[in-house]
């Protein structure tokens, strides 16, 4: 199932997908997706999120920036204020020279994790949704120790629209990636590649700290990143998971 969360006549609501890319409410109410304001599909949780976000996941985006594929995870955290929803503005701040999009498989941690076996992995991922994590190139320090702003400027994470159930997903594994910028194709690749899988990551995570329901591992991009100025509008779209759609304002 597909659950998106939105705000509709002033009230936040929980909907799932319907026909016709319809919304359902719980009250079995039927909405148009451009009737509502579309927030992170995340149901809240009573402490602060750990977002943990994976740096040069993919060997081709690693080869594209001329850079060493890492060795073990190479790993940040992002801060909740990063994120926003779908069909919603990330704001580029003028000074910037380079920003550009990262379409990304998010896990998002359906259970208490703590020192799982890489073949139980599975069993603690709720579902999956797509982000698109924009960097800010221009403060980058070196890839690995990014600035802070690099990677956590408010609103520089949509993230959407769709939430879907793990169990709706066959193989994360071999889900097909791809951005277009102004309905210009400009990224394409595959969950296959990753350098760390998701079961890999769940076991990893959690042999050294404890993962939470609602907890969120943005797992990389591909090769194919460009440059992104404001009235662009970019699609980052996920295949079984959906497409989210964002555009850049001036800040």
């Amino acid at each position: 199932m597909k659950h998106a969360r939105i705000l509709f006549e002033g009230a936040v609501h929980d909907a799932i997908e319907a026909d016709e890319g319809r919304l359902r409410l719980a009250d079995g109410r039927l909405l148009q997706p451009d009737a509502v304001s579309w927030l992170p599909p995340l149901a809240p949780v009573p402490r602060p999120r750990t977002i943990l976000a994976l740096g040069l996941n993919y060997a081709d985006h690693a080869k594209e920036l001329e850079f060493k594929a890492p060795e073990e995870p190479l790993v940040f955290v992002k801060g909740e204020s990063t994120l926003t929803g779908h069909r919603q503005l990330t704001y580029r701040p003028a000074e910037v020279q380079y920003m550009h999009y990262e379409c990304e498989l998010v896990i998002v941690v359906g259970k208490t994790a703590k020192k799982v076996r890489r073949d139980d992995a599975y069993d603690f991922i709720g579902g999956y949704t797509v982000a698109n994590d924009y960097a800010i190139r221009d403060y980058l320090e070196n890839w690995y120790r990014p600035n802070l702003r690099v990677k956590n400027r408010d609103t520089c994470t949509p993230i959407g629209p769709w939430l879907v159930d793990a169990a709706d997903i066959d193989d994360p594994m071999a889900l097909a990636l791809s951005t277009t910028v102004n309905g210009k194709l400009t990224q394409q690749g595959n969950t296959r590649d990753m350098i760390f899988d998701a079961r890999f990551l769940i076991e990893y995570f959690s042999a050294f700290m404890t993962l939470q329901p609602g907890d969120l591992i943005l797992t990389g991009t591909p090769d194919g990143v460009v440059d992104c100025r404001p009235g662009d509008v970019v699609v980052t779209e996920i295949a079984q998971i959906g497409a989210l759609v964002n555009t850049i304002a001036a800040a």
